[in-house]
């Protein structure tokens, strides 16, 4: 994978990776208002397929789309980038950066650090 999504492209993902599978109208459907045209939508997702995110199968005249990349997937792709543009590729800096921003509890700090000991073994 070595394209990243745009905003669009990411919300229009969620909602398949939320459905699994679902026709134009039941994306449009899910997203927030004021909605896209349907045509719009309908050209991100040969966008989409295009790309490589998402493929679909045809339905009559419909097409049902699907995704082809997962949410976790697409998730360490993006945020290896985040780490090694930001955080010179260290985990450490950009875990202490997020807890830091992120002013978690003493609870949040435990549990974090619990997954970490959880983790190494």
């Amino acid at each position: 994978m070595e394209k990243e999504l745009t905003k669009v492209e990411l919300q229009l993902m969620n909602v398949l990776w939320d459905k699994e599978a679902a026709f134009v109208n039941d994306i449009l459907e899910a997203l927030p208002d004021p909605k896209p045209a349907y045509n719009t939508v309908s050209t991100f997702m040969r966008i989409l397929v295009n790309k490589g995110f998402v493929d679909y199968k045809a339905m009559g005249k419909s097409h049902q789309y699907f995704p082809l990349v997962s949410r976790e997937a697409y998730m360490d792709y993006f945020l290896s980038g985040v780490k090694n543009t930001f955080f010179r590729g260290s985990f450490q800096s950009m875990l202490s950066f997020f807890a830091k921003k992120e002013n978690l509890s003493k609870k949040q700090m435990d549990e974090l650090i619990a997954l970490l000991n959880e983790n190494k073994r």
